[in-house]
């Protein structure tokens, strides 16, 4: 069971925090055939096999954890139709259904969650959940700011939505043009970071949205109050959390992820519970 600090409690039961959901969360979900949808890595792994001709170089940078140019360069090849194509067929027509991870998750009632998670599997469940009152909001989006600043919940995409998939970020390129040309979402996310504790759920540090979050958060406000990373203890260990802490300023809080990761969706709904007695104290105390 994770350990869960006081401090990090209390910013959830205030509604201080951004959820970030990464792919991992997504791979609890199942369809009706039994089948889960893919990580990112799955998901470039399957694309190659797609592919006429030598992909060893490919396979190569995909070992290497390079899956920004890995996917450039399968972009190039399938051409933007067939790469689309591919990609609905991986994430939306196979007609993943929640899970009982999904079901923690709202439970905490964050006002803003964050995901690169191009389906629409947490998206769905919680609109439904929440008679359709939760905002979808796209890093493209043009009112984020101000809707930001309203009382209403929200899902923020990083990386776009399935169902357009032409302004999906998927490739060093995509990237690079979303960087850029939506500069202002990026600092809306910096913002976000010296404002809120961000809990990374399902994520892996190799994501470029959350090294740069990390980094520039770490280096600008050395002496910040941490953000948080849920992870498997399997993953790492005290070297690396040290690490980490120094130069991401993430504190790693870890479970087992044995019998596909049971304890960490046990854990969230742990969690939910400590933050509804918390959120029933500010309002006995009228601490608002």
């Amino acid at each position: 069971m994770i350990d869960w600090p006081h401090q990090l409690i209390k910013d959830i039961a205030r509604r201080r925090t951004v959820l970030f959901l990464g792919s991992g969360i997504s791979r609890n979900s199942i369809n009706q055939q039994g089948n889960r949808p893919p990580t990112w890595e799955d998901f470039l792994r399957k694309a190659v096999n797609t592919l006429n001709g030598e992909t060893e170089h490919i396979k190569t940078l995909l070992d290497e954890k390079d899956y920004l140019t890995a996917c450039e360069i399968i972009y190039d090849k399938l051409g933007a139709h067939s790469f689309n194509e591919f990609a609905l067929e991986s994430f939306m027509r196979p007609g993943f259904e929640k899970h009982r991870i999904h079901e923690a998750i709202f439970k905490l009632d964050s006002r803003i969650v964050a995901t690169p998670n191009v389906d629409k599997i947490y998206d769905t469940f919680a609109n439904q959940e929440s008679r359709g009152t939760i905002m979808v909001k796209n890093y493209y989006d043009n009112d984020l700011a101000d809707k930001l600043r309203s009382e209403d919940r929200m899902i923020i995409k990083v990386h776009g939505t399935i169902e357009l998939p032409d302004k999906m970020i998927f490739t060093r390129k995509q990237y690079t043009t979303a960087k850029y040309k939506n500069s202002a979402f990026y600092k809306l996310l910096d913002s976000l970071a010296l404002t809120h504790t961000f809990i990374f759920l399902g994520c892996g540090l190799n994501d470029p949205d959350i090294r740069l979050i990390l980094e520039n958060y770490a280096h600008l406000y050395p002496n910040s109050r941490p953000h948080y990373m849920v992870t498997s203890s399997e993953s790492i260990n005290d070297d690396l959390k040290r690490s980490i802490r120094v130069n991401a300023n993430l504190e790693l809080l870890s479970y087992s992820s044995m019998n596909n990761h049971k304890e960490l969706c046990t854990s969230l709904e742990y969690l939910a519970g400590l933050v509804e007695e918390e959120r029933d104290r500010i309002s006995e105390n009228q601490n608002w």
